[in-house]
């Protein structure tokens, strides 16, 4: 196989490909990954305006209640 025909070990190449995946990893953002915290911010929004309702509804029906 490989590690026969260039004299490489499979640790060898094993290590090398874990480093590059690690590295690019910590290359910087990738479009996948803007793309994904654009959807999450929009999400995001979403959730604190539904969140702000909840609230109002609350104390709107709180104070319904207690009349």
């Amino acid at each position: 196989m490989f590690s026969t025909i260039f004299g490489i070990g499979l640790s060898t190449l094993t290590r090398w490909k874990r480093q590059n995946h690690d590295a690019d990893l910590l290359a910087g953002p990738h479009d996948d990954v803007g793309m994904e915290l654009s959807c999450r911010r929009k999400q995001n929004e979403l959730l604190r305006q539904e969140r702000a309702q909840l609230r109002w509804a609350t104390v709107f029906f709180g104070e319904e209640a207690s009349r």
